[in-house]
């Protein structure tokens, strides 16, 4: 098979993988407990709230702009077309962008400082298991444009 019809992935894995990160960090709070600071716990858990709202309305507002462009959401589907609006604009990656923050949020909304730890872990596992080969996947469909896209939005923030 070429590498123009090859497949980003052949499975969905970075849903998988925070999955597996919120799993570790409520694992880990419960046999290797940190504390949480008791004197501000509202602001934690507001912050968390705030991030974790700020993760789906990015989540919601990648995939709407993914579908308004008629390509399509799942990771592990063939690009139809390259998408550079919405929140792509800001950002080469929303929706993982969008987990991170959603895992990061929950950890300080249920004061489980793991998962913010767990949430930077998934980031990297993300972008070696699927965000490099995305990225091969769109320069071999896009060429040229997908460079330019590069060079002027970054991975992640």
């Amino acid at each position: 098979m070429n590498a123009y019809r090859m497949k980003p992935l052949a499975f969905p894995w970075p849903p998988l993988i925070y999955g597996a990160a919120l799993a570790a960090a409520f694992l880990l709070q419960a046999y290797f407990p940190l504390a949480a600071a008791e004197t501000n716990i509202w602001i934690a858990r507001t912050a968390g709230g705030l991030l974790i709202v700020m993760a789906i309305v990015l989540d919601v507002w990648a995939m709407r702009t993914l579908l308004d462009c008629h390509t399509t959401i799942l990771p592990n589907r063939c690009s139809t077309h390259l998408v550079t609006s919405g929140p792509y604009r800001f950002t080469r990656n929303p929706i993982y962008l969008g987990y991170t923050l959603a895992t990061a949020g929950i950890g300080l909304a249920v004061l489980n400082p793991w998962c913010i730890v767990t949430a930077m872990v998934a980031a990297v596992l993300t972008s070696i298991v699927a965000i490099k080969r995305e990225e091969l996947h769109l320069l071999s469909r896009f060429g040229i444009d997908f460079e330019r896209y590069c060079n002027g939005t970054t991975r992640w923030i």
